[in-house]
């Protein structure tokens, strides 16, 4: 397939603008440019396939262009569910050299990233308001849907401004490195398209721009940050493990539109994967693979085998066999408590909390159901101290056959 064909069959173009667009998609050669918003220090999973809509784009012969909004992560766009908070200054900057760093590693290291507070800190407000907003129609903007949706919750003037401010970015971008083409989330559609309006009425020039379905789960929930869902790209904040797990547990039922969506795998390639699937859903063929493919090219190979082995080792027990930074990514969000050294095992599952009595501390133990360390506990006098720790501080407990604890001893 040509690009603007496997765009299409991928589900990754829903609106478009500019006469050409598909010819000009698939000639290669467009200097493009796509947006990313520096209101948090990563992007997150439901950003992500934008974003590999660019490197598709640049693998075809496209230059892309990163704008990171210094400026307009300052004023905040409409979402339609209320007007966000106000962003400080100092986090949104130090956000700009995190997300430029990771904009990088995906895209390489002679990626262009640019900040639009750049050219907006010293455009004078007057000038801004004659040289741009003499040529937007209110109509224009009150027409378009996030708007209206916003201003059913209420609308502040700083958010309304957003979409000429976002529009103008568009003109400037085009004027200075020569982007003819802009794309971003649905949502930005009315953003994109009054960059194409000033383009015309002051450059007398035709450009295009498309938008990328947002994407959502099955009940049409958005896998967002707004939406307190967010998988974070930076693996500082998400480990490959539990990039590895969330994926995993993605329903079956979305699993033909993510692969095309979050991979490059080939139409044929996908059919055959969701043909097995199919088939044998419970081994979890299509989540195993598109987990496969995010991981290794957010982060690495070795991190995704790194989050295989995390997974494998908590299913068989053999917590032993992983190394400290493996162990503290798997118990990552798990409760922790502080461990007293010589403490006898049912009085550390009371004193903990993780059993409710020693009564019930007793019978968990006696079915089997308490392990430490990956190894079934037995005896009831079992002492707990330094010598079953790993790394000589961790001891890992779990009750039943999935709910994990971690116990740490004071150095």
């Amino acid at each position: 397939m040509k690009l603007y064909d496997e765009l299409k069959w991928r589900g990754l173009i829903k609106d478009e603008a500019g006469e050409d667009l598909e010819e000009k998609l698939n000639n290669g050669g467009l200097t493009f440019y796509i947006g990313a918003d520096p209101t948090a220090e990563s992007l997150h999973i439901g950003q992500f396939p934008t974003f590999l809509v660019a490197e598709r784009l640049r693998r075809a012969g496209h230059k892309p262009i990163i704008l990171v909004g210094g400026a307009t992560g300052r004023v905040g766009d409409p979402r339609g569910t209320g007007e966000r908070e106000k962003s400080d200054v100092k986090v949104v900057d130090s956000n700009f050299e995190k997300i430029k760093k990771q904009m990088k590693k995906l895209f390489g290291e002679d990626t262009l990233v640019i900040n639009n507070y750049d050219w907006f800190k010293n455009y004078n407000y007057i000038d801004f308001l004659r040289d741009i907003g003499k040529y937007i129609n209110v109509a224009y903007m009150i027409n378009k849907d996030l708007v209206k949706r916003q201003m059913e919750v209420g609308i502040s003037y700083a958010e309304f401004s957003y979409m000429l401010m976002q529009g103008y970015d568009f003109k400037y971008i085009f004027e200075n490195y020569g982007a003819t083409l802009q794309f971003g989330g649905s949502d930005q559609w009315g953003n994109l398209t009054t960059g194409i309006e000033l383009i015309r009425k002051l450059n007398n020039q035709e450009v295009y721009a498309f938008s990328v379905p947002l994407i959502v789960d099955s009940t049409g929930k958005k896998l967002g940050k707004s939406y307190g869902n967010a998988l974070w790209l930076d693996q500082n904040k998400t480990s490959s493990y539990e990039m590895y797990q969330y994926v995993l547990n993605f329903e079956d039922v979305m699993m033909d539109e993510y692969l095309r969506k979050y991979t490059f795998l080939t139409k044929e390639e996908i059919e055959d994967i969701m043909e097995k699937h199919n088939k044998e859903p419970h081994l979890r063929l299509a989540q195993k693979t598109l987990a496969k493919e995010i991981i290794t090219f957010i982060h690495d190979a070795e991190s995704y085998e790194s989050a295989v082995k995390i997974s494998e080792a908590l299913f068989s027990g053999n917590i032993k066999d992983l190394k400290e930074k493996e162990l503290m990514d798997a118990m990552s969000g798990v409760e922790t408590y502080k461990l007293n050294s010589g403490e006898n095992v049912v009085d550390m599952l009371v004193n903990t909390g993780i059993t409710s009595s020693k009564r019930e501390a007793r019978e968990f133990i006696s079915s089997g159901s308490i392990t430490i360390n990956g190894d079934k506990v037995t005896d009831l006098d079992m002492i707990i101290d330094k010598n079953l720790a790993l790394y000589n501080k961790y001891v890992v407990i779990r009750k039943g056959k999935k709910k994990y604890y971690l116990g740490k001893f004071e150095d």
